[in-house]
């Protein structure tokens, strides 16, 4: 594990590949971390791309750098993080893979830095559907039961003491054909050990419906995402067909938020981890798709 320091953040990463190669950020959902991307990161690698795995913000070994900066896990600060490390790292054009949370963050950054942002990839999220107005389905509302949850102190209270259950308990349902190793699932859950990863998430959960304060650092980007909704970058949506948390339906039919290439690809008998249910397939689309 390397490390790194922004404005906010001591930022602890992954990287893979040739230091001279193209930039490639892989960011991971929730309740997940960096391990999500064992078979991807090394695939890209060996493709000659410089590969860069950061734990989120309250997960891992990243840190907040004062107990004085709000725990926020608004989507807009996921994005300004991927900012943040290139500019640490003096990277200036970059592509993007994120599943769930990174998913979002992913394409929050698209959205905002076009200028950055050469590809964009997005697993088990559709864009568009960060709207605290959108239309859910009765089986999207459904879904969502753990986000609802978060809206109350007893959600909360499950968040912060019960946290290796409760992700448990998600893997499951939202991948309902996939036996997943406990080891592995073991060695992923340390990453909810971070002293701030309840709060981050509690926050993100209650933040995306209009239930939480935005950080006020951020209002910048809030306004920006807000205002547009049209991404002008060249992005690829993977989604699979049993996903339980997010609804395949709800990344259909969202190529009027394109002024790009766009591909939607749904993937037969998987569920929400695509990544590790089916790891050679998607590394093969997301490669194709990067190049």
């Amino acid at each position: 594990m390397q490390f790194l320091t922004t404005e906010r953040l001591h930022i602890a990463y992954r990287e893979y590949g040739p230091p001279q190669g193209a930039p490639v950020f892989l960011l991971h959902g929730w309740p997940d971390d960096v391990h999500t991307w064992d078979a991807l990161a090394p695939a890209l690698a060996e493709q000659g791309y410089r590969v860069l795995a950061p734990s989120l913000r309250g997960c891992g070994d990243t840190r907040f750098r004062d107990s004085a900066i709000p725990r926020s896990g608004q989507l807009s600060a996921l994005a300004q993080d991927v900012f943040d490390m290139a500019l640490a790292l003096d990277i200036r054009r970059f592509r993007v893979v994120g599943h769930d949370w990174g998913a979002r963050a992913a394409y929050n950054a698209a959205l905002l830095a076009p200028e950055k942002v050469e590809r964009c990839v997005g697993i088990s999220v559709g864009w568009g559907s960060n709207d605290p107005h959108q239309t859910l389905s009765l089986a999207q509302a459904r879904n969502y039961w753990y986000h609802w949850y978060m809206a109350t102190e007893r959600g909360a209270v499950a968040v912060r003491k019960e946290r290796r259950e409760l992700a448990h308990l998600l893997w499951q349902t939202w991948s309902p054909g996939w036996q997943f190793n406990e080891a592995d699932f073991r060695t992923t859950a340390h990453a909810f050990d971070n002293p701030d990863w309840a709060s981050v998430t509690v926050h993100s959960y209650r933040h995306r419906w209009g239930w939480a304060e935005s950080d006020p650092y951020y209002s910048a980007l809030e306004t920006e995402l807000r205002r547009n909704s049209v991404i002008t970058v060249p992005t690829l949506t993977l989604h699979g067909a049993l996903d339980g948390a997010n609804d395949p339906a709800t990344s259909a039919q969202r190529e009027h938020l394109f002024a790009a290439p766009y591909r939607r690809l749904l993937l037969d008998g998987v569920g929400h981890f695509p990544q590790r249910e089916q790891p050679a397939r998607v590394a093969q689309e997301v490669i194709a798709w990067l190049r």
